[in-house]
C-alpha cells in the first residue's frame, strides 16, 4: 500500500489541525471514536487493557502499573492527558514518548480513515494511541480516563480491569454536581465480569450501583484490600511490606495499594513476581506531584492540582515538609474550577501571591484571581502577564531559605518548569525513566 501524503510538514503543523478538525473542543460522546477504531481495526485491541478513571490519583495510578508491567518484562503501553510540555508525552511505549514522525504516520493513517468523521483533539489522541499500541505489539495498555468514564474516548474499547482512583467534585458542567452523579460516570468504564478496583474508601452508591448492574466485580479498598503506613513503607494485610512512589505525598498509599490489588487480579493472563512490583512501585515516574527542586537556594514545589480536593492533599503535604523562612506562590488555573475551594487552603501560609493566566481561552483572568484572593484575605498579591512572567517576578522576590509553590493546573506546571530550566528534552527513553532496571 502506498505511504499517503503528507498534508503538513511538521507535528506541530498537524497538532494545529487538530484543534480544528471538530466543532467543539469537549464532545462527550463514543459513536465518532467506536466508528474510527471499527475502520481501523482496532475495535478490540490484541493487547490486554486497563483502564483508569478518578478525580485524583489516576495519574499515579497509570505511572505505577506502567512501571509494574514492564519491570516484570511485558511491553507496555500508557496513554495520559494533558500533557506537561510535548504532545509526545500521551503516548509512551517502555516509558519512551512516541516521536514526531511515529504521531505524523499515525495522524496520516486516521486522517485518510475519517470520510465524514470528525474528532476532537482528545479524542484524536486517544485512537492514535490505540492504534501505535496495536502497530508496535504490546502486550498491555493502560489508558487514563480524560474526564468521567462512561462517554470518554478510552472507554470505547473493553478494558480487562479497571481501577478509579478516587471520587470528588471536578468538571461539574460535564459530569454533575455532586460526587453520585460524578460517580455514575466514573463506573461507566466497569465491564461485566471484570475486576473494577476502587480505591475510594467511601466510594458513591452510584457507582457500586452500576457495577453490580453490569456484572462487574468490585474490589474495594477497606473491604476486599488495605494498607498501614510503615514509615516510607506500606504494609498489606498479609504483612507483606511495599515502597512508595518516588512522588506524590500520603495519598500514594491508597493509589500503591489499589494498583497492587490491580495486578493481583490480572495475575492469571499477566502475571507479575513480587520483585517486579516493588521495582515498579519504587522507580514509577512522574512529573508534577509534589515535585521538588532547588534553585539558587530556594526550594521550588509544583503540583498540578487544581480541585479542591487535589488542593486539600497538596496543603496537607505542605504542612509535613520542613517549615520555610517564607512560602511564596505562583498560581494559574482554568476559570471552570472552583477557584476558592482550590486557594483556601493555602492562604494563611502563603506571604506572597503571583497570579497570571494558564490558557489564553479557558484560564482564569489575573483579576479574577486577585479578586477570589482578596476576598479570601490574601496578603500581597501580584499579577504578571503569562506564567514565565510569574516565575521570574518570583524568582526575583524569593531568598535563600524561601519555598514557591507552583500549582493550579498541567499548564501552569509546564510552563514554569521550562522557564525555570528544569525541563530536560527527552533521552534515549525519552525521559527519566531510562533509571528504570528491570529486576
Amino acid at each position: 500500500m502506498a505511504t499517503p501524503a503528507r498534508r503538513f510538514p511538521s507535528l506541530d503543523a498537524w497538532l494545529a489541525w487538530l484543534e480544528t478538525l471538530h466543532p467543539k473542543k469537549i464532545d462527550m460522546s463514543l459513536g465518532r471514536v467506536v466508528t474510527m477504531l471499527e475502520r481501523l481495526g482496532v475495535r478490540h485491541p490484541p493487547y490486554k487493557v486497563i483502564t483508569v478513571g478518578g478525580t485524583n490519583g489516576k495519574g499515579s495510578c497509570v505511572a505505577m502499573l506502567e512501571s509494574i508491567y514492564w519491570h516484570a518484562g511485558y511491553k507496555v503501553g500508557a496513554f495520559t492527558s494533558p500533557h506537561v510540555w510535548r504532545f509526545n508525552e500521551r503516548i509512551r511505549v517502555d516509558g519512551v514518548d512516541a516521536t514526531d514522525e511515529e504521531i505524523i504516520r499515525l495522524l496520516e493513517t486516521i486522517e485518510d480513515a475519517l470520510g465524514t468523521v470528525t474528532l476532537t483533539y482528545f479524542e484524536s489522541s486517544a485512537v492514535a494511541a490505540l492504534l501505535h499500541f496495536a502497530r508496535v505489539g504490546v502486550d498491555v495498555a493502560v489508558l487514563e480516563v480524560g474526564m468521567g468514564g462512561r462517554l470518554d474516548a478510552v472507554n470505547a474499547v473493553d478494558a480487562d480491569a479497571a481501577l478509579i482512583a478516587s471520587v470528588d467534585i471536578d468538571h461539574v458542567s460535564w459530569l454533575g454536581p455532586d460526587r453520585e452523579a460524578i460517580g455514575r460516570e466514573k463506573a461507566g468504564i466497569a465491564r461485566s465480569g471484570r475486576p473494577l478496583v476502587v480505591g475510594d474508601r467511601n466510594p458513591p452508591r452510584s457507582l457500586l450501583d452500576h457495577a453490580a448492574e453490569v456484572g462487574a466485580v468490585p474490589v474495594l479498598i477497606g473491604r476486599d484490600f488495605d494498607y498501614v503506613p510503615r514509615g516510607e513503607e506500606w504494609e498489606d494485610r498479609s504483612g507483606a511490606r511495599w515502597p512508595l512512589p518516588p512522588f506524590g505525598g500520603a495519598e500514594q498509599h491508597a493509589n500503591a495499594a489499589a494498583c497492587r490489588a490491580l495486578v493481583e487480579r490480572l495475575a492469571d493472563v499477566l502475571p507479575v513476581s513480587a520483585d517486579a512490583l516493588a521495582a515498579g512501585i519504587r522507580h514509577a515516574y512522574l512529573r508534577g506531584r509534589l515535585e521538588r527542586h532547588t534553585v539558587d537556594g530556594v526550594e521550588w514545589l509544583f503540583d498540578v492540582a487544581h480541585n479542591p480536593a487535589a488542593a486539600a492533599v497538596l496543603g496537607e503535604s505542605l504542612e509535613r515538609l520542613p517549615r520555610a523562612a517564607r512560602t511564596l506562590c505562583v498560581f494559574a488555573a482554568m476559570h471552570d474550577k472552583d477557584l476558592g475551594g482550590v486557594l483556601r487552603p493555602f492562604v494563611p501560609h502563603v506571604d506572597e501571591w503571583h497570579v497570571t493566566r494558564a490558557d489564553p481561552e479557558r484560564g482564569a483572568t489575573p483579576p479574577q484571581l486577585v479578586e477570589v484572593l482578596t476576598a479570601l484575605g490574601a496578603r500581597d498579591v501580584q499579577t504578571a502577564a503569562d506564567v514565565p512572567a510569574a516565575i521570574a517576578g518570583a524568582r526575583e522576590r524569593a531568598r535563600a531559605g524561601d519555598r514557591v509553590l507552583v500549582f493550579g493546573s498541567f499548564h501552569t506546571v509546564g510552563a514554569a518548569t521550562a522557564a525555570l530550566g528544569l525541563y530536560s528534552p527527552p533521552t534515549r527513553l525519552g525521559n527519566p525513566s531510562a533509571t528504570w532496571t528491570r529486576g
